[in-house]
């Protein structure tokens, strides 16, 4: 019976260090070569300064600026938080925020559905994509604030739709973050 035990507990631990430890490790590493971006956390620089990541929203209230979607992480945005609201579909407090939301966007583009992407968090609630459709509703904002053509705002997006994973997988997109980038490179 003893013996029965020390194999256990030896297998429990060679398990442990191999699978846990040396799987992980491995990994990493060939992320690390073959991925070195990506396995980094796909940081944006600025002038040597790490100023954001691609896989992670930011908060943006200027009307000089696309907003992504709402978040339901901490405070907002806080990736050390993240998670969804979990409120139901007809929890007052969700069905209150989200027309708030509504309320708000369709005072600069009335008479225009919003989309839905724009007053709905994402799971993680750190989501840097919006939709296209979510990007260019906010054209007219963006144009009045900082006195652009709206095609040329609308050109700029689409120069920055990310189109479904290998042709099947996701949706067509826009990473916010360097949306927003882009939009002050144009300098106004």
């Amino acid at each position: 019976m003893h013996s029965v035990w020390k194999t256990s507990i030896l297998f429990t631990l060679v398990t442990a260090v191999l699978l846990g430890l040396g799987y992980p490790l491995v990994v990493t590493g060939i992320a690390s070569v073959v991925f070195p971006h990506q396995a980094a956390g796909s940081l944006i620089l600025k002038n040597g300064q790490v100023i954001g990541s691609k896989l992670l929203a930011q908060s943006f209230t200027s009307d000089r600026y696309f907003h992504p979607r709402p978040s339901a992480a901490g405070n907002g945005y806080d990736a050390t938080a993240s998670g969804g609201s979990n409120l139901a579909q007809s929890n007052k407090t969700l069905v209150s925020r989200i027309q708030g939301d509504i309320d708000k966007l369709a005072a600069h583009n009335p008479g225009k559905p919003v989309p839905i992407d724009l007053v709905t968090t994402s799971a993680s609630g750190l989501d840097p994509d919006i939709t296209p459709d979510a990007a260019y509703y906010q054209v007219p904002r963006v144009a009045k604030a900082r006195n652009l053509n709206e095609e040329s705002l609308r050109a700029l997006i689409g120069q920055h739709i990310t189109g479904r994973t290998l042709g099947l997988l996701g949706e067509p997109r826009v990473n916010v973050l360097e949306l927003n980038l882009d939009l002050d490179k144009l300098g106004k």
